[in-house]
């Protein structure tokens, strides 16, 4: 079995760890809007920024792989 291909399967794996973050992100933000309703839009503001990082790691994650696959020695 070829070591790129695994190297970028772990690299790709970084789509799960997103996942799941973003999940608990909401989750825990729905909790925060349903204890304190006047803070929604704040809170509203932080979860976007924490999915936005969130997925820019998974991005960067998916992007290694590419490279990983593409420019194999």
């Amino acid at each position: 079995m070829d070591l790129l291909a695994i190297g970028a399967a772990i690299a790709a794996l970084t789509g799960i760890g997103a996942g799941i973050g973003i999940g608990l992100a909401t989750g825990k933000a729905v909790e925060a809007v349903s204890r304190q309703p006047e803070a929604g839009g704040r809170i509203m503001q932080l979860l976007l920024l924490g999915g936005a990082l969130a997925e820019a790691t998974a991005i960067y994650g998916l992007l290694v792989a590419f490279l990983i696959i593409i420019l194999k020695p």
